[in-house]
């Protein structure tokens, strides 16, 4: 199904063969093109990029445009389009979350952006509808930003990272690898998108292989693939922790911008003969399966076949790392095998993976008049947007799925991180959406609450609500796969959408609720350094909804220190009150320690911490709680070590994590060492009781800016000064 290649290939005549030598196809590569064309920067091996446009939602744009507006921001310089998909649903008992919205909409019309208003779309769903463009490059604080079936090269960050474009300044990486994706041969019947997607990130994840990479989407079994089923691969490849993707594009890409009014969007984009990759992918489209990615992760994924031919061990699996999140209690998912089958009390399709026109469609031609009547089971449709909403209306799917007994809600990304159709305890729901983390779809452990959910191509919980909620390959139901054409309507964006940009009204005020606060003063960086261990983390992989929750916390993304309250709440409870007395106790007395200057603040320790999402309050809350630094044995995505950098937090590594809360850690000289681009750092590690003991940590290359940030405090310090 799954081939992985680690050495240089070339592609010759359409297909892949060894490769001798990198240095005369590397430039024969669409990303080489692409990254060329935006790359500001005379030093080879090392890019600046400036980005065609940029995109937020809800979630993230006000803490954005805060952090722009107290660098000096006074126009958006590029297209900037602020969505509202994640924050959408207000709290009850006020208007906190709406309060942002009417912020968002005055920040569109002061700085000159585009404001899509709740339920109207998701955000990557517009993007693709109405922003994209072959050959651009779009950078997105989402980590699903990902348009690049549509030619373009998106970039998925933490919010720092737009703010820098919003001031005219570059995104600097270096030169990343890239690594072919090499689709054949022609799908069957009942494999969806969410299947091939999942099959990727099984085989790529765990290893890193993909890892900061960029992903190349070629080979001829992409012509079988429509837009739809194109898009759905591709916005599941942050998953793979790959750095972006780019695929050819061809007629069908260009029927897809004509058909959105936009076919001046599209070129021709494929690599050159004799294009080198770094490493390669294959994947036969011919032997894909149905998937199911168990809890708790997208790479945890098997066939359905595989599955079902050994659930109790499999649930076993998921129930044993379920219990050790609870710590106390008890949490079961072997309960759902009854007669030899496995029963889920939820289907959810929905978001920028699962809510396209053609996985509702073909969704409906699956279900086909059968109603749902499992009163134990419920089926939850959203589609992507309103256009696609309306599509489906006006073809007769909706009412078919209304009459079979689903339920249909409007544009939101909130079944994705826990905001919406949150499982009950201990329940098992399957989602055709983005991700299914530990702690993510509104779960508690801490509280004793916790459920699970399995991701599944909608074809699939089609075919599971027809049978009653017992989960069911799509390739075992007959069902007519043809559909009806889907004709999208500007009609409902024009009516709605306020398109400022390039309008900037600098006259106009910025509209703030009393739940929007400024960022507090954030302190530089002194020579030398003390931290306090406040957290210590030994899991494999520490995700960015661990370190900052999703779901209940929305109402308080643009209130730093209310949100901070939460931080680490669902893996370590005891993490803010800790961080929160070291930032407000004196200066310990420890001996040989020069306090006159000497910054003190605490520290995060974790193996792997920041896989999955891209938001920047993962570290931004530490750096509001005191924090200085994390430390781990490594970073699980690029964005994160970002995130801590912009935040003025150093990443330190270090070859085993073997610190214990309480403890200090001192480095001397650690400012001058930051400015010669010293790689390691010797580091005395004084215990509560007083003993001590040496380590030596590590710090990866920095770029000069970067230094400067961490140096300063913060990027709104360094923009400032």
């Amino acid at each position: 199904m799954v081939k992985l290649i680690e050495k240089g290939v070339i592609l010759k005549n359409g297909k892949l063969v060894k490769a001798g030598s990198s240095d005369c196809g590397r430039e024969k590569t669409m990303t080489y093109k692409i990254l060329s064309a935006h790359d500001t920067s005379d030093e080879k091996g090392k890019l600046k990029i400036k980005f065609d446009e940029i995109t937020s939602h809800d979630i993230t744009y006000v803490g954005i445009i805060q952090t722009a507006k107290a660098s000096g921001l006074n126009k958006f310089p590029i297209p900037y389009t602020l969505t509202n998909c994640h924050n959408s649903l207000c709290a009850v008992g006020g208007t906190i979350n709406e309060d942002d919205h009417v912020f968002g909409l005055s920040a569109a019309k002061k700085y000159g952006g585009a404001f899509v208003p709740p339920h109207l779309a998701v955000i990557h769903q517009y993007m693709r509808e109405m922003r994209a463009f072959a050959g651009a490059m779009i950078l997105g604080s989402d980590s699903h930003t990902r348009y690049g079936a549509l030619g373009t090269l998106a970039v998925g960050e933490g919010g720092p990272e737009l703010v820098k474009q919003l001031l005219g300044k570059t995104y600097d990486i270096d030169y990343p690898e890239t690594v072919a994706v090499y689709l054949k041969g022609k799908l069957r019947r009942g494999v969806g998108p969410h299947d091939v997607a999942l099959a990727l990130v099984k085989a790529t994840f765990k290893s890193g292989f993909v890892k900061n990479r960029v992903l190349e989407f070629i080979g001829d079994g992409i012509k079988g693939l429509s837009m739809d089923f194109r898009n759905g691969i591709d916005v599941m490849t942050t998953e793979t922790t790959c750095l972006s993707s780019i695929w050819i594009t061809d007629e069908k890409t260009r029927e897809y911008y004509a058909a959105h009014g936009r076919e001046e969007a599209y070129k021709e984009l494929k690599p050159e003969d004799g294009a080198y990759y770094d490493r390669a992918v294959i994947i036969d489209l011919s032997k894909v399966e149905p998937m199911i990615a168990l809890p708790f992760h997208p790479s945890n994924a098997y066939t359905i076949r595989e599955f079902l031919s050994r659930p109790y061990e499999l649930l076993k699996e998921c129930e044993e790392a379920g219990k050790k999140l609870l710590k106390n209690g008890d949490f079961k998912l072997t309960d759902k095998i009854k007669d030899g089958k496995v029963y889920v009390e939820q289907g959810i399709i929905a978001g920028c993976a699962g809510g396209m026109y053609e996985n509702i469609a073909e969704a409906t031609e699956i279900l086909n008049g059968a109603p749902i009547n499992n009163s134990d089971f419920t089926l939850d449709v959203y589609p992507s947007s309103q256009p696609v909403y309306k599509g489906l209306m006006d073809n007769g799917y909706i009412g078919r799925l209304m009459e079979d007994g689903a339920v249909i809600k409007t544009a939101f990304c909130g079944p994705c991180f826990g905001a919406g159709d949150v499982p009950s305890n201990n329940g098992l729901s399957i989602r055709h959406t983005t991700r299914n983390f530990e702690s993510r779809e509104g779960s508690k452990p801490a509280s004793g609450q916790l459920a699970a959910v399995a991701l599944m191509d909608a074809r699939s919980i089609a075919a599971t609500a027809l049978n009653g909620g017992a989960i069911t390959s799509a390739m075992d139901i007959a069902y007519s796969k043809k559909i009806k054409k889907y004709r999208f309507d500007d009609k409902i964006y024009r009516a709605r959408v306020f398109n400022g940009v390039g309008s900037a009204d600098e006259k106009s005020s910025l509209k703030y609720g009393p739940n929007i606060a400024d960022w507090p003063k954030m302190e530089s960086l002194k020579e030398n350094l003390l931290l306090k261990v406040v957290s210590v983390l030994h899991d494999p992989v520490t995700t960015t909804d661990e370190l900052m929750p999703s779901g209940e916390t929305s109402s308080y993304r643009s209130n730093p220190l209310k949100l901070a309250e939460f931080a680490l709440s669902r893996k370590d409870p005891g993490y803010v009150s800790r961080a929160k007395a070291v930032k407000e106790e004196a200066f310990p007395e420890i001996k040989n320690i020069d306090k006159e200057n000497c910054t003190y603040g605490s520290v995060v320790c974790a193996v792997k911490p920041g896989d999955g999402s891209a938001r920047e309050q993962a570290a931004s809350c530490q750096r509001v709680l005191g924090g200085v630094a994390n430390i781990a044995c490594e970073y699980a995505t690029k964005r994160y070590r970002s995130n801590l950098i912009n935040w003025g937090m150093i990443p330190f590594l270090a070859d085993k994590n073997d610190f214990n809360l309480g403890e200090y850690i001192y480095i001397e000289n650690v400012r001058k060492k930051i400015e010669n681009g010293d790689k390691e750092f010797k580091a005395r590690v004084i215990g509560e009781d007083g003993s001590e003991r040496e380590t030596v940590l590590r710090l990866d290359p920095l770029t000069p800016s970067e230094k400067e940030i961490i140096k300063k405090g913060c990027l709104i310090n360094y923009y400032k000064d």
